[in-house]
């Protein structure tokens, strides 16, 4: 069965931390998929998340807009408009905007994580 849901019905979480904002695009909550998790989130210049990894997937960044810093396993590379970013399950990651842009990506999780684990605690 089909299942659409209007965007202005999607989930839209701004973190606590920054100003960074999240749409929850595909959960189980929203479609019963177990096997896939996917949303949106935007970086404002300046925005940075904490390091951190997910347990039982793997993941997947599509870069929507501007560019990015993105960080795995200890290595650094800059990212933009266009670019295909993953990461192993377990990689600890995190994107930072430093830029005077805004920053967007697509993120997906296959299959959806189990758990994510903050490294440290400036979640």
């Amino acid at each position: 069965m089909a299942v659409v849901v209007k965007a202005s019905q999607l989930p839209r979480l701004r973190s606590t931390r920054d100003g960074r904002e999240r749409i929850d695009l595909v959960t189980s909550e929203l479609f019963g998929f177990e096997d896939l998790k996917a949303d949106y989130i935007r970086y404002r210049p300046g925005d940075t998340a904490a390091p951190h990894y997910h347990v039982g997937a793997r993941h997947i960044w599509f870069i929507a807009e501007g560019r990015g810093i993105y960080h795995l396993d200890g290595e650094t590379f800059e990212v933009e408009e266009g670019d295909v970013a993953t990461a192993p399950e377990g990689g600890v990651h995190w994107f930072e905007n430093p830029f005077d842009a805004p920053f967007g990506f697509y993120e997906l999780w296959v299959p959806a994580p189990t758990e994510t684990v903050w490294v440290t605690d400036d979640q």
